[in-house]
């Protein structure tokens, strides 16, 4: 389709637009495999990414390539979808028309936005260069880049003792799921992995912290459950400090602020790697579809639905996954998990096809909670499953048949599951690679590292 011109439809059929190819986006493309409609699914990625293994292969055990799938290969079979390497930048619901990156224009009878969501650092956007977060590939082989390199660079200042601690400070902003899944991971690098790969310094001797405002770890899930996660961490050696608000965070260290005695006091760590992974906002394309429909986000910029999953006044706009408010029976709004976004694909995609129908009463969209899994190490894990409270190794083998099932390729089921083997049996991660440039390096030696605001 070339910039700047209208694509006709040369079908007849009904013309649905999706807009993302993550867990939502894709649940919605499948489900219309059989669907009297033409389909065209619009990502600027050319791959669907299994997110919830992302931090695996930010600390070195899979590869980008084991927990991704092509998104043509995935639909391949469906002859009446179609994939655009491409980005939505701009919307007109009046006219149905959405325009892309490139100049391109994108008729739709139904859109189905599933667009996702970033990474928030609450105004602090600058902390981005020094603290990445976990959202991308490319964030994931920078976090992987900054937790392998501090531990060369330790070695390499072995005769500066407040140098090389700094080095071994690993700071996690953020006790959610991926925070403490980050940690966990850590902690078997540090005290596992790496614990007879260096000469001069001791991986074990890794400080590993993770900071958060809330008062406990993992604060959505039952509190048992957080008692055990957290006990499971400290085996790991890492420590937790809760009700603590992060205030600065530079390439030297972290700045942070809590109540002591009905006092604000302050303080700071020092250290080297700082990861990033205390919330999430909606993208550019939410920000523009709130606009361009009259609506108002919510403080994460999530943009409440009908119970159909449609916006008010727009029946033919399906917004699904992070990017759209659902509130469950309890009016508290559904979380930001991949099984949330996957029901509402699927919704999503039966909703418009009953509507082609001619079934003008839809029932409204209905969350089939089936639990929470969160991963603290290897045989460590705990998980809210229908109501049951399960954690250590029965927890970890659910997490684990769960993750594998949900994985796209069936191939890289295989490569995960052999993988996920090898490394209970060994602790060996065989992707620790440093590749690419981290902003935060710099170049070290045996003095100390000086911060340049000082000059």
């Amino acid at each position: 389709m070339p910039p700047g011109t209208l694509e006709e439809d040369m079908t007849g059929k009904n013309r649905v637009v999706i807009l993302g190819s993550g867990f939502g986006g894709l649940y919605a493309a499948k489900a219309l495999k059989r669907a009297p409609v033409e389909v065209t699914v619009v990502d600027r990625r050319n791959f669907h990414l299994f997110q919830p293994l992302l931090y695996q292969v930010a600390t070195g055990s899979l590869s980008p390539g084991e927990i991704s799938a092509p998104i043509r290969a995935v639909l391949n079979k469906q002859k009446h979808t179609r994939v655009l390497l491409e980005e939505a930048v701009d919307l007109d619901p009046h006219a149905k028309i959405v325009y892309l990156r490139d100049g391109g224009q994108i008729p739709y009878d139904s859109l189905i936005v599933a667009t996702g969501s970033q990474s928030s650092y609450f105004g602090n956007d600058k902390w981005r260069e020094w603290a990445p977060s976990l959202k991308s590939v490319e964030d994931a082989t920078a976090i992987r880049h900054k937790i392998l390199y501090a531990f060369e660079a330790a070695e390499r200042a072995h005769n500066n003792p407040e140098e090389r601690r700094a080095w071994l400070t690993f700071v996690i902003v953020g006790a959610g799921p991926t925070g403490v899944e980050l940690a966990g991971a850590l902690g078997e690098i540090a005290h596992e992995t790496l614990k007879n790969d260096f000469r001069y310094i001791k991986p074990e001797e890794a400080q590993i912290l993770v900071l958060d405002g809330s008062p406990r770890v993992l604060p959505t899930y039952p509190e048992d459950l957080s008692k055990h996660a957290e006990r499971a961490l400290l085996k790991l050696h890492v420590r937790v400090r809760s009700h603590v608000k992060v205030i600065e965070v530079d390439g030297y260290g972290v700045d942070f602020e809590f109540q002591h005695n009905g006092l604000t006091q302050k303080g700071r760590i020092p250290c080297r790697t700082v990861i990033w992974a205390a919330g999430v906002a909606t993208t550019e394309f939410g920000h523009v579809l709130a606009r361009r429909t009259g609506m108002n986000g919510d403080r994460q910029g999530r943009i409440k639905v009908l119970p159909d999953l449609t916006i008010p006044n727009y029946p033919d706009i399906y917004v699904i996954g992070d990017q759209a408010l659902v509130l469950n029976q309890q009016g508290k709004p559904l979380p930001g998990v991949a099984q949330v976004a996957m029901q509402e694909g699927s919704y999503a995609a039966h909703a418009i096809v009953k509507r082609l129908k001619g079934h003008a009463d839809l029932p409204p969209f209905k969350y089939f909670d089936k639990g929470d899994l969160a991963v603290i190490g290897r045989g460590s894990a705990v998980a809210n499953v229908f109501g049951f409270h399960l954690w250590g190794l029965p927890a970890w083998l659910i997490w684990l048949f769960i993750h594998l099932m949900y994985i796209v390729e069936f191939q890289n089921r295989i490569l995960v599951f052999v993988q996920w083997a090898f490394f209970y049996v060994t602790f060996h991660r065989g992707a620790r690679l440093i590749t690419g440039h981290a902003a935060a390096d710099v170049v070290v030696g045996t003095k100390p590292l000086k911060n340049p605001e000082e000059d």
